[in-house]
């Protein structure tokens, strides 16, 4: 498949400086808020978020890892092993929860700042499947997963969104799910559909059928489409990462197709 390059690499440092900034300001009831991830509360999700930073420097700069057997359900098994994650780390009191998030975070950010994004790495399962993806999409997957999770507490307690250029490049990242969701639907060659992103930092994509199967480009078709789907921002990213509060895509066209559209899933899990 083709790829739309991006580069997050900027963002990770003022995306963990907005969560650092966030945290310490949450009330004891906030933290226990419940929030969108069912049976996971703010603190849930700042735990969560630390296991991502732990897992990815042991995981990726000192190469110690921990994964499913061989005949063990993938998705089953990391949401078992992120919810052991969360009800261990229940003991860690908020402010060093904070505390460890800063630095896990900054360690992250050390560690991506030595890799060349151009290069093959493992696979990003739902836009590459079992074949590998180039690191930059890997890096881009992890911001993705840090925006989606802060925007969950943010939501959770009332604080404004993020928005802006930290949910364009979300978009840019939860796009390249596209054309493994269309691949479920076959379509003549040069058959293309357009993705609208609408409003501020709002953007637009085609995918063309052709011999490889669907391929993601830049900007609306240059001739004519069989479906057209269209979104805001957040209501693409909301569709995109499978959040049941996300408003439902407008489309016309292809009816097929826009299901396809409407069912493309950019995370990992259950």
């Amino acid at each position: 498949m083709l790829f739309v390059r991006i580069d997050v690499r900027e963002l990770l440092p003022p995306l963990r400086a907005e969560l650092m900034t966030l945290l310490p300001t949450l009330s004891a009831g906030e933290w226990r808020l419940p929030t969108a991830c069912p049976g996971w509360s703010v603190h849930d999700i700042a735990a969560h978020l630390l296991g991502v930073e732990v897992g990815n420097v042991s995981t990726r700069r000192d190469h110690w890892a921990l994964g499913p057997g061989p005949d063990d359900d993938f998705d089953a098994w990391l949401d078992g092993f992120n919810q052991q994650w969360v009800e261990a780390a229940r003991r860690i009191s908020p402010a060093l929860l904070t505390e460890l998030l800063a630095v896990a975070g900054q360690r992250f950010d050390e560690h991506v700042a030595t890799l060349d994004l151009d290069a093959l790495g493992g696979g990003v399962g739902w836009a590459t499947g079992d074949q590998p993806a180039p690191v930059w999409l890997d890096v881009a997957r992890e911001y993705m997963e840090r925006y989606v999770h802060q925007q969950q507490i943010r939501s959770a307690c009332g604080r404004p969104p993020l928005g802006g250029p930290f949910a364009a490049a979300v978009v840019q990242t939860a796009v390249h799910a596209l054309p493994r969701a269309l691949g479920r639907v076959s379509r003549p060659d040069g058959t293309a559909v357009a993705f609208i992103v609408d409003g501020e930092y709002g953007s637009a994509w085609h995918l063309t059928a052709g011999p490889g199967g669907w391929e993601l480009g830049r900007g609306i078709p240059a001739g004519p489409t069989a479906c057209e789907v269209h979104a805001t921002v957040e209501g693409a990213i909301g569709s995109l990462v499978r959040d049941p509060a996300a408003p439902a895509l407008t489309w016309q066209g292809d009816r097929e197709l826009a299901a396809a559209v409407a069912g493309a899933k950019a995370i990992l899990g259950q």
